[in-house]
């Protein structure tokens, strides 16, 4: 296991560019199996979980050609179904979430899908009905295999239907989508989530010569056609990467340009961190975040205590709720987070209470955060990640701290961040990684 050695209280400043999104990348990765045809993928993030997800695709029989370090090459000519059947995938995708996504596309060209439980984060029940309802819907039957714990899905003739999801899940739309496209008739799928992945995912589709309207509304509707072609796609920027710098830059920069950072795609990410009192200046697509010796946070008009929570696009993204909460420990006022999609993504508050951050943990939802404007500097101290997210918040809180901290399961960052140590350095940071 490897660990960050950071050592806090060295300024950053410079220019850094977000790698490609993660999310974006584990979809549309997947609706390649949707065509024997090749399809090309660039700026796809050099990460663990994408790096994992590409590795299981190329077990399943897909050919893949690297390019360069983000540019990819996919075939998937020759699938080996009875791999479905392994123990080994089995393993595979219970440790990685992603896999959950190939579902839709396996069921939607071949008729049939092994699901095995999806790993990845420890932050609360993640459920996966949406998906499942989603393909009763269309006609699919499911069988669950007790002594191996899977579910065998099976759906040879989809057909299309209207349907109101239970909720906007981005996962779940995602996989529908993918599994409507070959479907007969057309699918309207209400409630969907509308987030630029989302988006971006439709366009790969319609570029490969699906039928799918209402694109970036949470009505979308899609017309099955008899098959698929190649493609090429570009992946968007990261927007939790890029709200990730934005947090590292209000703590401890002196001035940090953002470069190329998708800004139409960013939504109120920008305005939530101005909230925080976060200056953002905006040049061309790039962010550029100045050196703040002070940022207070903003109050409702009425003058009551600010409060930030999470929602389904347009609303604010709950994996920067992490990072949000620790620039707000060392703001001038108090501010209520209130995440309420993940019961124990808060839970990490403890280790920033450890180093000395006036936070009240209200419940598994919902943590005050008072502020201490710069008059006390965070304590080093040891931590684990306990997720991706909470992973790059504490290591923006060990950053800004006091003394040698160390970072202990950064397999978690690595599963979301490229090179993320290499480039922090580059802006002034001191990190090292050790076994």
């Amino acid at each position: 296991m490897e660990s960050f050695i950071i050592e806090g209280g060295h300024p950053l400043s410079g220019t850094i560019t977000p790698q490609g999104a993660k999310n974006e990348a584990l979809e549309v990765i997947c609706a390649t199996l949707l065509t024997p045809d090749e399809v090309r993928i660039n700026n796809i993030p050099d990460i663990l979980d994408v790096n994992n997800l590409i590795r299981l695709l190329t077990d399943m029989g897909v050919k893949v050609e690297r390019i360069n370090r983000n540019d990819y090459l996919f075939k998937a000519e020759d699938i080996n179904l009875d791999y479905l059947e392994s123990e080994e995938f089995v393993h595979k995708c219970s440790s990685l979430r992603g896999s959950v996504l190939m579902i839709g596309p396996l069921l939607a060209r071949f008729g049939k899908a092994v699901v095995a439980k999806p790993g990845g984060d420890k932050i609360g029940r993640r459920r996966l009905d949406t998906h499942f309802l989603g393909f009763k819907y269309l006609g699919a039957t499911f069988r669950h295999n007790d002594e191996r714990n899977t579910f065998e899905i099976h759906g040879e003739n989809l057909k299309g239907c209207y349907m109101l999801l239970d909720e906007a899940s981005v996962t779940g739309t995602a996989n529908i989508i993918m599994a409507s496209v070959l479907a007969k008739g057309t699918t309207t799928i209400y409630n969907a989530a509308c987030e630029p992945y989302i988006q971006q995912l439709c366009h790969l589709l319609n570029r490969m010569g699906a039928n799918i309207s209402g694109i970036a509304s949470n009505r979308i509707t899609i017309v099955g056609v008899e098959s698929l072609h190649g493609a090429s796609h570009n992946v968007l920027p990261d927007m939790i990467e890029v709200g990730s710098f934005i947090g590292m830059a209000a703590m401890v920069g002196t001035g940090i340009r953002i470069k190329d950072v998708s800004l139409p795609n960013l939504g109120i990410i920008p305005d939530s961190f101005r909230r925080l009192g976060v200056k953002i200046e905006v040049e061309n697509d790039d962010l550029i975040i100045p050196h703040q010796p002070h940022y207070e946070i903003d109050s409702f008009i009425d003058g009551s205590i600010m409060t930030l929570s999470d929602a389904p696009w347009p609303g604010l993204t709950p994996d920067l709720l992490s990072v949000l909460l620790v620039v707000a420990t060392q703001a001038r006022g108090s501010v209520l987070f209130h995440q309420k999609m993940f019961e124990s993504r808060l839970f990490f508050v403890d280790k920033l209470i450890d180093m000395g951050a006036q936070i009240i943990l209200c419940d598994p939802h919902r943590a005050v955060v008072v502020g201490h404007d710069h008059s006390v500097r965070l304590r080093a101290g040891r931590m684990t990640s306990p997720d991706i997210r909470a992973g790059i918040a504490l290591l923006i809180a060990a950053l800004s701290a006091n003394g040698v901290s160390r970072i202990d399961n950064i397999a978690q960052i690595d599963r979301g961040y490229e090179d993320i140590e290499a480039r922090l350095n580059a802006l002034g940071a001191k990190i090292e990684r050790v076994s």
